[in-house]
């Protein structure tokens, strides 16, 4: 998967596939509402096992029941293909 930086019309794009996330200071960002602690818990437990997997690993900021996810591609300096493409899988956890 490339680091390459996205252009301000790609990110554009790929916002348009991941509406529920939006650019802020420059990272990826969504904030999930749980029912409660545990299941934000179980939540963030999804997550860190999705971003195991990609190899990429979000910010992670949790209170009671928020979880506020940030991803931005360090090594590269800003967006890349990497922030949006786990966007979309921690998406299609429900």
């Amino acid at each position: 998967m490339s680091d390459s930086l996205l252009s301000s019309a790609e990110i554009d794009q790929q916002l348009a596939k991941t509406p529920s996330w939006q650019i802020v200071n420059g990272e990826l960002t969504r904030t999930f509402e749980l029912a409660d602690f545990r299941f934000a818990l179980a939540f963030v437990n999804k997550v860190g096992e999705l971003a195991e997997s990609a190899g990429h690993h979000p910010d992670i900021d949790i209170r009671y029941n928020k979880v506020r996810l940030a991803l931005v591609t360090h090594s590269a300096g800003g967006l890349t293909a990497k922030d949006f493409n786990l966007a979309a899988r921690i998406d299609s956890l429900g």
